[in-house]
């Protein structure tokens, strides 16, 4: 295969003879002249060609220069193509101060000529024709981005010795709870569900003995939200680490690991983060603010506002007020709520003998939750008790609560949305637009 030379290269090439390919942005057709933006995945090149156009006069002309004029007057927004050319440096072009002079073209697939979608079509629309709307510079960087926050958050774990796990996504039993599960007919005998998270299997692995695990994937949640921050599958960035204390160690990890990968993000990507979406990339210091949610509640209601929900946890609302709270007082765009009541708690959290809240946290991010963390109850009695209190069958557990009959170390950990931290992170309205194909109630295509 012949060595791509990328629109990204170009700029430290000296000029002269090229080969580019990528596909058809725009084009220009005038009468002596004709301009096409040739885009791929790292940038956009202007190309030139002086037009030759059949004489008035019936005199002959180039034919091959007559066949590039009429291909080039021809082509459809979003045909991909290879082009050769001279490269020849000049500031006073406007789109990166050089552009390819064309000598040939040859098109490997041509774009019908009417777009389906448009720079003001509906959500909707684009989510239609995601393919087509990726196209974009910005909706490529939202994705440059997540490379890089998920590789900085692998690097960070894999360098303090974590082990990567890749779980099962079948499960047996439901993995959180009985709402919000998928459930589908295994081989006509059993019920399979989609793995709402990986918690049973990173908790196993600490019964495994490997101490501190990572896994970045997907989880599904029978959820018929419509918010702008529900899915119905997206990506979970999950750690679990053994021989805590408490879960304020968990928190130190997962502040740590977002800082190193914000900081990573910034590094690479937080000029072009600026141009495009106007957002400057702040790094958060350590540590984040910590707030107890009894705290939390007085502190929104001497804003003036009170929760209407009555199982004591914040809504959306209380949740913005809280962090703006957090950002005029401290200056930070992250905030741990703490001590959360059991009863709006999964029973695998392990509760404080002090007080009777659970050893758990989330973590909001301008003003949006995007982690669940907590210490888990590791003493197989008391994990019993607690499924039972919260009218659990022990024997639909059964496979769960073996990893703890054999010994298991004091352990928590945490699950992230990963959609959510980029939509916060770049500053946009929903995680539709950061998440590659978005899967909800009434979006199962393409």
């Amino acid at each position: 295969m012949t060595e791509r030379i990328l629109v990204g290269q170009l700029a430290a090439r000296t000029d002269g003879p090229v080969s580019v390919s990528g596909w058809v942005e725009t084009v220009r057709d005038q009468k002596k002249v004709q301009f096409v933006i040739l885009r791929d995945e790292t940038g956009a090149v202007q190309l030139v060609n002086p037009a030759t156009r059949p004489a008035e006069d019936g005199t002959s002309q180039d034919a091959a220069a007559l066949e590039l004029t009429d291909a080039i007057s021809n082509l459809a927004h979003g045909t991909f193509l290879t082009v050769t050319g001279d490269l020849k440096h000049d500031e006073r072009v406007k789109l990166g101060g050089l552009e390819i002079k064309l000598h040939s073209l040859q098109v490997a697939a041509a774009a019908l000529p009417e777009t389906p979608i448009a720079a003001d079509s509906s959500m909707d629309k684009r989510m239609d024709w995601r393919f087509l709307d990726l196209r974009q510079r910005r909706n490529n960087l939202i994705f440059r981005v997540s490379t890089t926050l998920e590789h900085a958050m692998r690097q960070y774990w894999i360098d303090r010795d974590y082990i990567e796990l890749h779980s099962p996504k079948l499960m047996s039993s439901p993995s959180e709870s009985h709402a919000e599960l998928f459930a589908l007919d295994y081989f006509g005998d059993q019920t399979a569900y989609l793995a709402q998270s990986p918690q049973h299997y990173k908790q196993m692995a600490q019964a495994a003995g490997f101490g501190k695990v990572f896994e970045i994937s997907d989880v599904f949640r029978a959820d018929p939200s419509f918010t702008s921050r529900h899915a119905t599958e997206f990506t979970s960035v999950d750690a679990e680490i053994s021989w805590i204390d408490s879960h304020l160690d968990v928190a130190a990890m997962q502040e740590e690991l977002l800082a190193t990968a914000i900081q990573a993000v910034k590094d690479k990507h937080g000029g072009e983060i600026t141009e495009l979406f106007d957002v400057e990339v702040t790094v958060p210091t350590l540590p984040f603010p910590r707030i107890p949610l009894a705290q939390a509640h007085e502190i929104i209601k001497a804003r003036g506002y009170e929760s209407p929900r009555t199982d004591g946890d914040l809504d959306p609302e209380g949740e913005r007020q809280i962090s703006a709270h957090v950002a005029e007082t401290y200056g930070h765009q992250f905030v741990f709520i703490t001590d959360y009541h059991p009863e709006i708690r999964p029973f695998y959290h392990m509760l404080d003998e002090a007080t009777g809240l659970t050893r758990s946290y989330d973590l909001l991010f301008n003003g949006v939750e995007i982690t669940t963390g907590a210490q888990r109850e590791h003493r197989i009695e008391v994990l019993e008790a607690q499924a039972v209190a919260k009218g659990l069958k022990l024997e639909g557990l059964a496979h769960y609560l073996d990893f703890f009959r054999y010994g298991m170390p004091p352990h928590g950990g945490f699950g992230m949305g990963l959609a959510r931290v980029l939509m916060l992170l770049l500053g946009e309205a929903s995680i539709r637009e950061v998440t590659f194909l978005f899967r909800g109630p009434t979006r199962l295509a393409p």
